[in-house]
């Protein structure tokens, strides 16, 4: 491990290109990322290729709080259909096994459905951002903060049943996953996140927008250094 930095260091598992690492970054955070991949344009300040779960048990201690993102594929809504063929593994609950054996404050984050503890929802109609993007975050530090959900002000941009709705029919979101139904150009879905370090759709469809990332930011690091901002409204 490196010289303990000036900001506190927060431990980004399963990080992909670094979605949460930004956000956690401009709360004031110095991150690192733990993914099983090769994660070149990662967005964090320092990336280890290890297994995330392995890592965090041997090092997680030596972090200030822990951001954690397990693959979400085992129980999404696409893998329940046409794609419940594919092997995936349940990563949250091993996942979570470690963190609470750490005693170090920690964020779980995953996709509605995949039977992770609802204590926050953020969506990004909260942030102004051009997605929903709904994600659930199971919290292992205290905070009383729970964001309303705010109204949606249209619908998803792309084809749906054959017909295409887009900005001239009330569409106003993209679709940040798959190749298909006209889900919006690179340029657009980057727009859409508040994402422009990455250009690979691959790598924006697995991101969080940042903005999630910096919401639970502020607040672990409230809980961390004892502030009274961790009970701030979104």
């Amino acid at each position: 491990m490196t010289a303990r930095p000036d900001r506190p260091r927060l431990l980004d598992l399963f990080c992909c290109a670094g979605g949460a690492a930004r956000g956690y970054q401009r709360a004031g955070w110095h991150v690192t990322g733990v993914d099983i991949r090769p994660q070149p344009r990662y967005a964090g300040d320092v990336f280890v290729r290890a297994d995330a779960i392995e890592y965090a048990a041997e090092y997680g201690h030596l972090f200030d709080a822990i951001h954690a993102s397990p693959p979400c594929q085992f129980r999404c809504t696409l893998n329940r259909g046409t794609n419940r063929w594919r092997d995936h593994p349940d990563l949250i609950g091993p996942t979570r096994v470690v963190l609470d054996g750490l005693g170090v404050p920690y964020a779980m984050e995953n996709v509605p459905g995949s039977g992770i503890r609802r204590d926050v929802t953020l969506c990004g109609e909260m942030f102004g951002l051009l997605v929903t993007r709904h994600r659930y975050f199971e919290l292992g530090f205290w905070s009383t903060a729970k964001p309303a959900h705010v109204a949606h002000r249209g619908r998803t941009i792309g084809w749906r049943h054959g017909e295409y709705f887009g900005p001239e029919d009330g569409a106003v979101y993209y679709a940040v996953y798959g190749d298909g139904g006209g889900k919006g150009t690179v340029a657009e879905w980057q727009h859409a996140m508040g994402i422009d370090w990455t250009d690979q759709r691959r790598e924006l469809a697995e991101a969080i927008p940042p903005a999630y990332g910096q919401w639970i930011g502020d607040r672990l690091l409230a809980a961390v250094t004892g502030t009274a901002g961790a009970e701030q409204a979104a």
